[in-house]
């Protein structure tokens, strides 16, 4: 009985050794009497008791490591204290587990040092101003280095970046300042184009007035001129009408006693005026003969 208990417990002791299971995600790195064998793939996996061992494991997901906060010299000599966070993954377990006795502690050193060189090599405000860039020149930096490491860096993103208190102060009154001049020249350029559409405004309201005078002289003439026309040919159908009168029998003479009565009654306005002075016409003999034949015609006309 007790020898069966101890088959049971070493076969127990060799299938456990014997027969791994990875999970997804995951690779382990198998060692053969201290060597390097090889690297097993996540699913059920068998190796050789007491000769194969599983000497490292490593995740193959993506890890966001926390660099911690540095202080760093720009260009023009101003501290700036900044932090990060970097992105990696593990790409090769072999070099992963032997290229670096800590491959995270030396990724996260690497991230330090190449974040103080490229910001070295930049002024303060741009800084601020080129962190995509930064972020870049990092990341290239640590991914040359890291590939002996079997370490793929994905990105390395800047979380904060803080000057002393006065480069602060003084950035914001910078910034204060700037925005007081532009709201000075968003100002002036409002009443720059107020004044612009009033002059605008008067010259549209000029022309219109004057092409509404054009159009009312134009339209008054047209209406003088209508009338005159109109009574030009009122004047015209008139003397035609007379001249068709006096070529009729008897015209000649109806004219003559028309003009006649209007002789008589122009010499009687004059003699009831108060003067007491009557010019009498050198003609005066003219008109006379004038009403004699104008009163012969009456005549025969009543016989």
């Amino acid at each position: 009985m007790e020898i069966a208990i101890l088959i049971l417990v070493i076969a127990a002791i060799f299938v456990t050794r014997s027969i791994k299971v990875v999970p997804q995600q995951n690779s382990w790195v198998i060692e053969r009497l201290g060597k390097y064998h090889a690297s097993l793939t996540p699913g059920l996996n068998f190796l050789i008791p007491f000769i194969d061992r599983v000497a490292y494991r490593h995740s193959l997901k993506e890890i966001p490591l926390d660099v911690p906060s540095q202080i760093c010299i720009t260009r023009d000599n101003t501290q700036l204290q900044v932090d990060g966070i970097l992105y990696f993954q593990v790409t090769d377990p072999m070099r992963a587990s032997y290229g670096s006795s800590n491959y995270i502690t030396a990724v996260t050193q690497l991230s330090q040092t190449s974040l103080r060189s490229v910001i070295g090599k930049l002024e303060l405000d741009k800084t601020f101003e080129e962190r995509e860039i930064i972020n870049a020149q990092v990341v290239a930096a640590i991914d040359e280095a890291a590939l002996n490491w079997g370490v793929k860096v994905l990105r390395y993103e800047i979380k904060d970046l803080t000057p002393p208190k006065e480069i602060l102060h003084a950035m914001q009154s910078q910034i204060t300042a700037e925005r007081e001049k532009r709201a000075l020249i968003a100002a002036s350029e409002g009443r720059k184009q107020e004044q612009i559409n009033i002059a605008n405004g008067e010259r549209e309201a000029f022309i219109a007035r004057s092409e509404g005078e054009k159009q009312a002289a134009i339209n008054n003439a047209q209406g003088e001129a209508s009338a005159i026309l109109a009574v030009a040919e009122a004047n015209a159908k008139a003397i035609e009408v007379v001249a068709a009168a006096i070529s009729q029998p008897g015209g000649e003479q109806a004219v003559q006693l028309k003009v006649a009565e209007k002789a008589v009654e122009a010499y009687s306005s004059v003699a009831n005026k108060a003067s007491t002075t009557l010019i009498v016409p050198s003609n005066m003999t003219e008109v006379s003969a004038l009403i004699t034949s104008a009163m012969k015609m009456v005549q025969s006309n009543k016989a």
